[in-house]
């Protein structure tokens, strides 16, 4: 067996990028992580982490790993999806269907894809 240590996100800017992640889930910075710096994590209580890279290229085609992501603090997924577009993502994709089902791929500033699912609470009927 193994266990997943980190997963890994290639960035132009790691510091930036990871602080915009940080800014969008609450995580903090790696102790010590600073502008400039080729690595950069987000820490979370247990692995894995979210680590960010420098990579010389650009992103060039879709992204064939992504972090799903929904809402907390009683925020529903359109709620979510407003809240990141204040932050900086951008809409890629819009995959929700008029029951409420579906979710919302965006792209972080960097163009890296990853979607908005509906919140535990929003799939148990309580929002």
């Amino acid at each position: 067996m193994i266990e997943i240590h980190a997963v890994t996100i290639d960035a132009a800017d790691p510091y930036e990028l990871a602080a915009w992640w940080s800014r969008a889930t609450g995580l903090p910075l790696g102790d010590g992580d600073q502008p400039g710096d080729d690595e950069v994590m987000l820490r979370t209580e247990r692995d894995p982490f979210l680590l960010f890279i420098r990579v010389p290229e650009g992103k060039a085609v879709k992204n064939r790993v992504h972090l799903d992501v929904n809402g907390t603090e009683g925020r529903t997924r359109d709620q979510e999806v407003e809240r990141l577009l204040g932050l900086g993502a951008t809409v890629f994709e819009d995959h929700r269907n008029a029951d409420g089902t579906g979710w919302m791929t965006m792209r972080d500033p960097e163009g890296n894809e990853f979607c908005v699912c509906r919140s535990q609470a929003e799939r148990d009927g309580a929002l």
